[in-house]
C-alpha cells in the first residue's frame, strides 16, 4: 500500500534585482496570490495547504473540486492560489476577501508537481516535472498550468512590469525540487508607487534616516521607507515633522530616537509590487499633496 502523501515545505525563490541571463532558465509570470500546495491521496482525501503548512482545505473548496477531476491516484501540486478581476489579472484584495467568504472563487496557477501516482518526482529536473504537470491539467479547470514565457528574460520582465504584474520567477531548467530558500529559483519583482501616511521618523547620527508609514485612513502600520530625498525635500520634511509633532501612535511600539507626528502628512512611496502586509525596498519620492 502506497505511503500517504503529506505537506512538503515549498522551494522558495531568492529575490534579485534583475532576471538571470542564459538559456538554461524557465521564466514564468509571478502571480499575485497565496502560495498553495494541493495534496491528493485519492478522491476522499484531498487537502490544500498554505506556504507554511496550514490546512486551508475548507477555504479552497473550489480547488478541491478541480483536483477531483484530475486523472491521478495521488499527487502533490505546487502553485499560487489567485482570484482574477474583470481584466483577467490577479486581484490580491479580492483573494483576501474570498478566503473568508467565497471558497469557490479561487484558481490555482500550478507550476510544479512533486509526486504523482506513487512516484517521487523531486529529483527530476524542473523542465521535466513541468512537462509531467502539463500532461495532467484539464482544460477549463480551476487548476491551470502556469505557462513558460518565451523570449529574452529582460523583455519578459519589462512586459510583466508594463502589464502591472508583480514580476517574474526564473527557474533553472534542470533544477531538482528542494524545500527552502534556493538560488536555483529567482524572483524579480516590479516596483510600484503608493501613498502612505507618515507615523514618524527615525534619525540616528551616522545612519540612514527612515520613515514609519501607515495605510491612509486605517492607520494600519505598513512598514518603513528610507529617506533618500534631496537636501531641499529633506529640510521640508523635517519642518513638517516638527510642526506636526505628536504622541506615539497606538500601532507602534516604543522606539528610541523616533520622532512621532500627528496624522495628516501624506507621502508618495516607491516599493516592491505585491508586498501587501509590509512594504519592502521602499523609498520616499515626495509629499502626497505635491504631485
Amino acid at each position: 500500500m502506497a505511503e500517504r502523501l503529506a505537506f512538503i515545505p515549498p522551494m522558495e525563490p531568492k529575490l534579485v534585482v534583475k532576471p538571470p541571463e542564459g538559456e538554461n532558465w524557465i521564466h514564468e509570470v509571478k502571480l499575485d496570490g497565496y502560495r498553495s500546495q494541493i495534496v491528493i491521496n485519492g478522491p476522499d482525501d484531498i487537502r490544500v495547504f498554505t506556504k507554511t503548512g496550514a490546512d486551508w482545505t475548507k477555504k479552497y473548496a473550489g480547488l478541491v473540486d478541480a483536483a477531483l477531476e484530475l486523472d491521478v491516484k495521488n499527487a502533490i501540486l505546487d502553485g499560487e492560489a489567485i482570484v482574477i478581476n474583470e481584466t483577467g489579472l490577479p486581484d490580491f484584495n479580492a483573494l483576501q476577501k474570498a478566503v473568508h467568504d467565497n471558497p469557490y472563487a479561487m484558481y490555482l496557477g500550478a507550476f510544479d508537481i512533486l509526486h504523482l501516482d506513487g512516484r517521487d518526482l523531486r529529483d527530476l529536473g524542473c523542465q521535466t516535472r513541468r512537462e509531467i504537470l502539463h500532461s495532467i491539467i484539464k482544460p477549463n479547470s480551476r487548476i491551470q498550468f502556469s505557462e513558460t514565457m518565451p523570449g529574452d528574460a529582460k523583455a519578459i520582465f519589462y512586459l510583466a512590469d508594463q502589464a502591472g504584474l508583480e514580476g517574474i520567477v526564473s527557474k533553472r531548467a534542470d533544477s531538482k525540487y528542494r524545500s527552502g530558500p534556493t538560488t536555483n529559483w529567482l524572483k524579480t519583482k516590479s516596483f510600484t508607487e503608493d501613498e502612505f501616511e507618515l507615523l514618524g521618523v527615525k534619525r540616528e547620527r551616522g545612519k540612514a534616516a527612515f520613515a514609519y508609514l501607515a495605510e491612509p485612513g486605517s492607520g494600519k502600520y505598513r512598514g518603513s521607507a528610507f529617506i533618500t530625498l534631496g537636501r531641499d525635500m529633506k529640510d521640508r520634511l523635517w519642518k513638517r515633522v516638527q510642526d506636526h509633532a505628536g504622541p506615539r501612535p497606538e500601532v507602534m511600539k516604543e522606539k528610541p530616537e523616533a520622532e512621532w507626528v500627528k496624522p495628516g502628512i501624506k507621502l508618495r512611496v516607491k516599493h516592491l509590487r505585491g508586498d501587501h502586509a509590509h512594504i519592502r525596498h521602499a523609498s520616499l519620492l515626495g509629499f502626497g499633496d505635491e504631485e
